[in-house]
């Protein structure tokens, strides 16, 4: 399983300035922040920063090998450095990228590949939790899910016996360039939503964009996808459970599939809900969030787990395992016994949505929530967050609280229709707001775009 530097020489038409072409590459890292002694370092050019020319920073840090674009290496650094080695590539990108294709194929191991509008990183960590209980599991870490992040979680591979990986995009071609980078055995697509609505135009093209992960799928794959979605649901079945070599299986609620969630008991924190598995009765399953959507994210993971003969004993236990990653449906308790949702990771309509039916469903004395905006709609913005206000309504939301220009918009809607509404100007003045409205027994739910760095919110009320 090993790379050699001649290795990478090869794949990348790289060319060897300095170095044995026969050192070992085992890890990989682009941020010369974190790494470690024997690492490889990639130099990534971003828009606002060369990490080419920072190789002497990754030498100094213990890094025996550089892979880097355009930069002159001189006689002085070649004497300097001449126990290490140094690689001269056209594009350190795609360099990554082909190294990671090259890494994958020396692995015949399960690969499940996971994306969706709502939903990929809670997905991946249930669906790793389950196949875990069968396998030696490497996951993405965090949202590592695009061009970079991805590559460099395959080259992480060493002992392990599956690969569960998310698979993020904005525009068309992306998701196609990371199926084909990570060539899956299963693909799962979580939903079919309005995230980047703003770059690809409707709902249609995101749909078109999600399945560029059969591009690079393997022969005999199997596409899981959420039934109960509307554009997966008519999708599936113009294709008749089939497309080329690929199976399609189906999870869902409402709609009859091949793994169905009956009885569904909701809880603040937990939820419990009987499986049937193409019709027949199969026991309960308990997750260990609370909402609505992380019940369809355990059927996703159960679906996973049958493909790769996992029992379904064990399937149940990896779910009961699983748990949330930060800022994500975090519960926090602070002070004077009020409760906060953290969910300020990320925002769009569909998620939104999601987030305020759990809080109306809680028991707590009032429900609050925080928005604030949620970005890349484009045109759609206005409409899309007049729709959340709409859902503040709907589920009859205590109190609101906005930041942000289209968190007006969501806050104007709202008060229209007779919700206690408040805009506030920034971050901290919201901050103010809650401590000064909130009561014993409330729960607060914060929610927006990374963007609008909710982050501070919360920390605002935690650590003051």
């Amino acid at each position: 399983m090993e790379i050699k530097v001649k290795d990478i020489i090869n794949i990348c038409n790289g060319k060897l300035i300095i170095g044995d072409e026969n050192i070992v590459c085992d890890n990989f890292s682009k941020d010369t922040r974190t790494i470690e002694e024997n690492d490889v370092y990639i130099g990534i050019k971003g828009e606002n920063f060369d990490g080419n020319i920072l190789y002497e920073n990754a030498f100094e840090k213990g890094a025996k090998v550089c892979i880097l674009q355009g930069v002159d290496i001189g006689d002085e650094i070649k004497n300097k450095y001449i126990d290490r080695a140094i690689i001269i590539v056209e594009d350190t990108i795609k360099a990554l990228q082909q190294i990671a294709s090259y890494k994958r194929d020396l692995y015949d191991i399960p690969v499940i590949a996971i994306t969706g509008s709502v939903g990929k990183t809670s997905t991946k960590d249930i669906i790793a939790s389950v196949v875990n209980e069968g396998y030696k599991v490497l996951k993405t870490q965090g949202n590592l899910n695009n061009h970079i992040g991805l590559p460099l979680t395959i080259l992480g591979l060493k002992d392990h016996e599956a690969l569960v990986v998310e698979m993020g995009m904005n525009n068309f071609g992306e998701i196609s360039v990371l199926s084909k980078i990570a060539k899956p055995n299963i693909a799962v697509i979580t939903n079919v939503g309005t995230a980047h609505i703003g770059n690809l135009g409707s709902r249609e093209n995101i749909l078109k964009a999600k399945l560029e992960i059969l591009d690079g799928i393997k022969d005999n794959g199997v596409l899981i996808i959420n039934n109960d979605n509307d554009l997966l649901h008519s999708w599936s079945e113009k294709n008749s459970g089939k497309i080329n070599n690929v199976k399609i299986v189906t999870y869902g609620i409402e709609n009859i599939s091949n793994f169905n969630a009956c009885d569904i008991e909701l809880k603040e924190n937990s939820s419990e809900f009987d499986i049937k598995i193409n019709s027949e009765y199969n026991g309960k399953v308990n997750v260990p969030v609370g909402g609505q959507h992380f019940v369809y994210n355990a059927l996703s993971a159960i679906a996973v787990g049958n493909q790769l003969n996992i029992q379904l004993e064990k399937i149940k236990n990896g779910i009961e395992k699983f748990e949330l990653s930060k800022s994500r449906m975090e519960l926090i308790k602070i002070r004077d016994g009020i409760t906060i949702v953290n969910d300020c990771y990320n925002a769009n309509y569909d998620s939104m949505k999601a987030s305020i039916e759990y809080l109306a469903k809680t028991k707590f004395k009032r429900k609050i929530v925080v928005l604030g905006d949620m970005l890349e709609l484009g045109e759609f913005s206005n409409a899309l967050h007049k729709k959340v206000g709409e859902e503040v309504v709907k589920n009859k939301i205590d109190i609101l609280i906005t930041v942000g220009e289209m968190g007006k918009v969501i806050s104007d809607t709202a008060s229209e229709k007779g919700v206690e509404s408040y805009h506030c100007e920034n971050n901290e003045k919201a901050v103010q707001k809650i401590k000064e409205l909130t009561e014993f027994g409330d729960i607060v739910l914060i929610k927006a775009s990374n963007g609008m760095k909710f982050k501070n919110i919360v920390d605002g009320l935690v650590n003051n």
